[in-house]
């Protein structure tokens, strides 16, 4: 029989049904204010997707910042329980996972059988998440789609502050009004937000290999950015944005019962 992860993340509602090791569907939404009737949904579409029953569907196991909203769940974990899981099914040689999301960004230290080590979250400023990028798109009048790209079309580089969201946009602003080109303003913001990122990674100590996922792989700006800024290469998944999702499922499909015993670290500079 079927199982299933569920991720409420910040922004999007991720499910992942998986049966012996193989996933039969993904399915992701946008979420909002109500959230369980937004999991049922984003549920019943995955087992759709996936041509099976909800009768099919043997264990749930839900994650995420609103893990705790998915009334159907059988259980739930922590997000960063979830990532280390995911990440090591599909990279069994990592032992670093950073996943940078809408509003909050962490970074995970696992073993090879994709236990938790140690972690670390900044979960207060979005000067070091994609909420950032979103904001700045505004600012540029620029489609976020368009960002990653325009990054790498940079020149030269400029300096910023991005350890607070409030001050980086105050900033943004004045890098306008001192007509600094689009493009190097967007590289300085990617090159800001990775350098937050992966000094929250530094305090859990990065080891080889380093997995990125969550929204924020899918931008060719900012895996250009951490990549520099870390010294290394990252490993990222064909579906970042999905890692958290199979993770739970994975565990629901494991059957034991996950004990969370490591205590990590909330990096807040807001």
């Amino acid at each position: 029989m079927a199982v299933a992860g569920v991720d409420m993340g910040a922004k999007t509602i991720k499910v992942v049904i998986l049966d012996k090791g193989k996933v039969l569907a993904q399915n992701l939404i946008l979420g909002g204010r109500e959230k369980e009737k937004l999991a049922q949904q984003a549920f019943d579409e995955a087992v759709r997707k996936a041509g099976v029953s909800r009768d099919d569907i043997k264990h749930v196991t839900a994650t995420g910042i609103g893990r705790k909203r998915v009334t159907f769940a059988n259980d739930d974990v922590t997000v960063v329980t979830a990532d280390a899981a995911g990440a090591a099914h599909l990279f069994p040689s990592v032992r670093t996972v950073i996943d940078v999301g809408a509003e909050e960004g962490r970074a995970i230290r696992c073993d090879e059988k994709g236990k938790v080590k140690d972690f670390a979250i900044n979960e207060k400023c979005a000067a070091g998440a994609g909420m950032f990028i979103e904001a700045t798109a505004r600012a540029m009048e620029t489609k976020v789609e368009d960002m990653g790209p325009l990054s790498l079309q940079s020149k030269q580089k400029i300096e910023m502050n991005a350890q607070c969201a409030v001050f980086a946009e105050s900033e943004l602003v004045s890098l306008i009004h001192r007509k600094i080109p689009k493009v190097d303003i967007i590289h300085a913001v990617h090159d800001a937000i990775a350098s937050r990122i992966s000094s929250l990674a530094s305090t859990i100590e990065v080891q080889k290999d380093v997995a990125l996922i969550g929204g924020m792989a899918k931008n060719v700006g900012f895996v250009d950015a951490l990549k520099r800024s870390l010294g290394m290469e990252v490993l990222i998944p064909k579906e970042p944005e999905f890692v958290g999702a199979l993770g739970a499922a994975l565990i629901a499909e494991s059957g034991v019962p996950v004990i969370e015993e490591v205590t990590g670290k909330i990096v807040s500079k807001e």
